[in-house]
């Protein structure tokens, strides 16, 4: 048996590594280039240069700001009804003649209104109660305690903290500290503490009725991202309708955690391509388009086919989304697109074959993915209640990911329920243009007084 030559070795050894250090060169140098724009990273995680490359003009020449010949938009007047005070202006005299003019008849117009805080306080109820002595008998009988609150802390108070703290995401110090500021009241970090859980009591029914008109949706949004309880890792996903949204926190992200959550699985789920979600038939869902761009965008920074697959799918992607915009704007009609995306799909689908057939390292296996999902990628061409994007989810789970940020979660599973529970309310709320304030200081009166709880989807 011939020796093989040392040089020879060594060559073939040195062959080798330089194959090693330039496939990891290359996966370094991917992993620099990933932002918010060609993955599934969100914008808060990208590097100040990211940023700055984010922001910069496209080259139209254009300022910042409103362009020449662009009409403003100047604030409305509220309807009259709504005025708290109304000051008349009269002019003294004739400016063609100085002649004294009457204040009586003549034409009016409404100019301006301003709008002002009246000084702010809170209005303290001080309960007295007396004993009063039997003229017959002479025993003193005292009146009865029932009609006292158990909190010193009425309805619409409550339902201040519960927005503060809950919806705007105030700490709970910073609340105390509002409060004090701006309405003149004690309250301690305990005490606010224990309203939130009297808030999330007060809630729970409206939250029901929430869920219950998610999980009977036609077409429903969803999407997931990281929790911390005490500092363990948890997850946060919502489920968002065109009526209702609402948050669930969970122990973990898994498939056989999540399943029981969407009850039993009526409708279209618009989704990313996340394997927990695989419990749900491929035939009815849609998976968001602006994921896959981000990824296709990832694929064209490579070099050689990489590259290539990625831009020819950037295309596609382009045209699809034109068309998705000429439909909404009402240039296009159903029958059309469906028309128009038929060789879309047959294209984009021959791309992925292809970029799966060449075994191309991070490329091939993504697309092999992304076929996996072929029955999920153009229910949007079919019906007119679904879209190609999941961006309403990711809009709904926007308010929650800054509150991890600022606060690192929550301490407890009661504070869970407080989050999940207000954040479901404060949501749906809006989309039921209803006033956020209202409706919890009306559910926590409807608990005081043991009325039955309003509802959030009752006509305004």
């Amino acid at each position: 048996m011939a020796e093989v030559d040392p040089k020879d070795a060594r060559i073939a050894e040195l062959e080798r590594q330089v194959e090693e250090l330039t496939r990891l060169v290359q996966e370094l140098r991917e992993q620099l280039r990933r932002n918010s724009g060609n993955s599934n990273r969100p914008p808060s995680s990208d590097t100040p240069g990211q940023k700055a490359e984010r922001r910069r003009p496209s080259g139209s020449g254009r300022k910042r700001g409103g362009q020449p010949g662009h009409e403003g938009l100047t604030r409305a007047l509220v309807a009259e009804e709504k005025v708290s005070e109304f000051k008349h202006l009269f002019p003294a005299a004739c400016e063609n003649c100085w002649a004294p003019l009457s204040t009586e008849g003549g034409t009016r117009e409404r100019h301006y209104q301003s709008v002002e805080l009246p000084p702010l306080k809170a209005h303290v109820t001080q309960w007295v109660r007396h004993g009063v002595e039997c003229p017959r008998c002479q025993h003193e009988t005292w009146a009865s305690t029932a009609p006292i609150p158990s909190t010193p802390f009425g309805p619409r108070l409550s339902a201040v903290v519960g927005l503060l703290t809950g919806v705007y995401h105030l700490s709970r110090r910073s609340a105390v500290r509002l409060l004090g500021d701006v309405l003149g009241i004690d309250m301690s970090l305990g005490a606010v503490s224990a309203v939130e859980a009297r808030v999330s009591e007060a809630v729970k029914c409206a939250v029901d009725e929430a869920w219950e008109r998610v999980l009977l949706a036609p077409v429903k949004h969803t999407d997931g991202t990281g929790w911390l309880e005490a500092g363990a890792a948890r997850t946060l996903w919502t489920i968002a309708t065109s009526v209702a949204t609402v948050f669930k926190i969970l122990t973990d992200g898994k498939s056989q955690t999540l399943a029981p959550l969407f009850g039993s699985k009526l409708g279209v789920l618009v989704s990313d391509r996340a394997t927990a979600l695989n419990f749900w038939a491929m035939e009815k869902r849609q998976v968001c388009w602006a994921h896959l761009l981000r990824k296709a965008v990832s694929f064209s920074e490579r070099d050689g086919p990489a590259g290539t697959i990625g831009r020819e799918l950037l295309d596609y992607i382009g045209i699809l989304f034109d068309y998705w915009g000429r439909l909404r704007s009402g240039e296009l009609q159903r029958d059309a697109l469906r028309e128009l995306m038929a060789p879309v799909r047959t294209h984009v689908e021959a791309l992925l074959e292809r970029a799966v057939a060449e075994g191309l390292p991070h490329v091939s296996g993504s697309c092999e993915d992304i076929l996996a999902h072929r029955a999920a990628l153009w229910t949007f061409v079919d019906r007119d209640d679904v879209e190609p994007t999941n961006n309403h989810a990711e809009r709904e789970l926007r308010a929650f990911v800054l509150w991890r940020k600022r606060s690192f979660g929550t301490q407890s599973t009661r504070g869970n329920l407080f989050a999940e529970r207000v954040m479901t309310v404060a949501h749906t709320a809006r989309k039921q243009e209803k006033n956020v304030l209202e409706f919890l200081t009306d559910c926590g009166t409807a608990a005081r007084t043991g009325a039955p709880p309003p509802s959030l989807f009752a006509a305004p």
